[in-house]
């Protein structure tokens, strides 16, 4: 035990030549390297049997054993880096515990803290036996040590059996662990569920009467806010400035911030973060009067608790369950932030909660829509301005300031019908071109349809010249073997179903009449159509699923074309029909989707689109 003598001394002799706060440099990284094998901290404390592990220290390089306590010996471990090493706890520790020790070749480092040993026991359940349990439920699972459950084990809707995963539990803690049933992909009838430790026991759950929840919704990570910084706050310099009490216990006004009851417990028993701006943080969570510190050590980069949102800023996960005796101290002391070369922005909880409707959605936002222009072989038609400075009239179209900003700052598309495309983006004067040069098959801005068509993705941004010369000259596509077709924008929408309406309207009643005609631009012969669509609605109406809303009571719905003839293949659509949906409102909604009848698609272009029939009457078009 030499070693730890020496280890001791050296970290003495840091504490006598630091004599401020610069003695915090005992716990970089770096310094640490230089002082030996050594263990500073292990997570968690309380283990039992194949409970993953994280040891902290310095020298682990060389390590070629870890002894645990009651002399269990294994060589099975990953050495993540000189600083931290995982391994997973043995099987056969003592239940008084012990230390832990790590051996290299010639030396050998004791922790300072003991490991002990813990054992699962489940009380009770928030529901008992034959009580029901839908999908998107929260069943809470009581009792002592259960921060060592790893999953609880159901059965999917077909019977199989599915686990939920530790990391998907709603919330995990010593005295209760709160998991979510399956929204949807979950056995409907009565089951026992069954939950999983880390070392191999098991506990039956009650007998639930379990059912799929409602469907049409999604999950959602929301944030609950502790406290936020009001941009007032100094960045941490081994400062005491980010201390947090709970309400009425901050006895000489010196916290930043007070935090209500039931939250304060929530920090104390379950998994919280802390945001803050930084290139290089070095965050310890201790106490208002500094000690004791949190027994995970220092984090910095490299430290799996902390992530790098790319942004400027890390996040810290912090769950304190794992060091009972920092946590007994908070109530009196307080909960301080420090360390260095950071300021904390946001203290927060994260949880999943439900939302009727799908999630976040992408919607296309069309700026232009071909025309009728013709294919591009190096010349100049596929010219767009801005609203007002097309001064020769040449312009295929111009745009509004708003789109013409958005044309410039964000991301849009073209799309083209080719085969083999060569498409070069510049000016209304040919000089500058956009400086990614001509864009052809095998470039990764253009994207091959599998349809006759490709999508190039456009950001001018990263051309700042090239877009300071378009307010006067325009923006050209131009090339070779393409037609443009749309440019558009493509929008993250939340909430709802997005519906894309192509027609709505009112021609009264149908009764076998032929009222509600409709045809692709330029093929009205005789002008008989209600309306004519443009040709990339017409393209998706034939190959694309849409709806047709209508108001009736008891309709007869029959699709064919201008000619009466041929009728889609599905014959009349009546109640009972299953593409006929009756909205309960005195509306009904059919299902389209033409590519089940190639003969009828084959004759839409020439023929035009009729809806027929008897007892309805037509509202609007629309995909979705």
């Amino acid at each position: 035990m030499k070693h730890i003598i020496n280890y001791i001394g050296a970290l003495l002799a840091v504490v006598l030549i630091g004599a401020t706060f610069t003695a915090c440099a005992e716990d970089d990284d770096n310094g640490s390297a230089n002082l030996g094998l050594g263990i500073k901290v292990f997570f968690p404390t309380k283990v039992v049997t194949n409970q993953p592990m994280t040891i902290n220290g310095s020298g682990f390089d060389g390590v070629t054993e870890i002894e645990f306590p009651g002399g269990i010996k294994t060589s099975n471990f990953e050495i993540v880096s000189n600083g931290m090493i995982r391994v997973d706890a043995p099987a056969g520790l003592p239940a008084d515990g012990g230390k832990i020790i790590v051996r290299t070749a010639d030396d050998e480092a004791e922790s300072r803290l003991p490991l002990t040993l813990g054992h699962t026991s489940v009380s009770g359940f928030s529901k008992q036996e034959g009580e029901k349990a839908t999908g998107g439920e929260l069943i809470t699972i009581y009792g002592s040590d259960l921060e060592f459950i790893n999953s609880v084990e159901l059965l999917d809707a077909e019977g199989n059996p599915q686990l939920v995963d530790q990391k998907d539990f709603y919330r995990k803690g010593t005295s209760n662990v709160i998991f979510r049933v399956p929204q949807t992909n979950i056995f409907k009838g009565k089951f026992v569920g069954i939950i999983h430790t880390y070392d191999g026991q098991s506990f039956n759950m009650p007998e639930l009467a379990y059912e799929p929840g409602a469907t049409g919704g999604h999950w959602e990570l929301q944030k609950t806010p502790i406290w936020q910084n009001d941009a007032s706050g100094a960045a941490v310099s081994w400062s005491g400035t980010y201390r947090f009490a709970l309400t009425g216990h901050d006895g000489n006004n010196e916290c930043i911030a007070e935090i209500p009851q039931d939250l304060w417990d929530r920090m104390k028993t379950e998994t919280f973060y802390l945001t803050v701006k930084a290139t290089d943080p070095q965050v310890r969570v201790t106490t208002g009067w500094w000690d004791p510190n949190w027994n995970v050590g220092d984090i910095q980069p490299g430290n799996e608790r902390l992530t790098d949102n790319g942004d400027g800023t890390f996040t810290v996960e912090i769950n304190l369950t794992g060091d009972p005796d920092f946590v007994a101290a908070l109530d009196e002391r307080h909960i301080l932030f420090t360390g260095d070369r950071f300021t904390p922005v946001e203290l927060y909880f994260e949880e999943e909660v439900w939302i009727d409707g799908p999630g976040e959605q992408e919607v296309k936002v069309p700026v232009w829509t071909n025309a009728g222009a013709g294919a591009v072989s190096w010349n100049g038609t596929y010219r767009f301005g801005l609203d007002g400075h097309d001064g020769n009239g040449e312009c295929i179209t111009t745009f509004a300031q708003d789109i013409w900003d958005r044309l410039k700052s964000e991301t849009f598309y073209l799309t083209v019908t080719a085969a083999d495309p060569q498409i070069r983006v510049t000016t209304g004067w040919w000089d500058p071109n956009w400086k990614v040069g001509d864009i052809q098959p095998g470039n990764e801005l253009l994207t091959d349809n599998g349809d006759g068509t490709f999508t190039v993705k456009i950001n001018l941004t990263d051309d700042p010249d090239f877009v300071a010369a378009l307010d006067e000259r325009h923006i050209l596509f131009t090339g070779d073997r393409y037609t443009p077709v749309e440019i558009y924008f493509i929008e993250k929408v939340a909430g709802g179903s997005q519906e894309e309406v192509f027609w709505e309207g009112d021609a009264g009643a149908v009764s076998w009449s032929s009222a509600y005609r409709f045809a692709l631009d330029g093929h009205d012969g005789n002008n008989e159509c209600l309306t004519t669509f443009p040709q990339d609605i017409w393209d998706k109406i034939k190959t694309k699923t849409f709806y047709l809303d209508i108001e009736a009571t008891d309709p007869q719905v029959r699709i064919t074309t201008g000619w009466w003839d041929p009728n889609w293949n599905v014959g009349d659509i009546q109640p009972g029909n299953e593409l006929l949906t009756d909205n309960g409102d005195g509306t009904f909604t059919i299902e389209i989707n033409l590519t089940g009848d190639p003969d009828f698609v084959g004759a839409l272009d020439e023929r035009h689109l009729l809806i027929t029939g008897d007892r309805f009457k037509p509202k609007r078009l629309y995909f979705k």
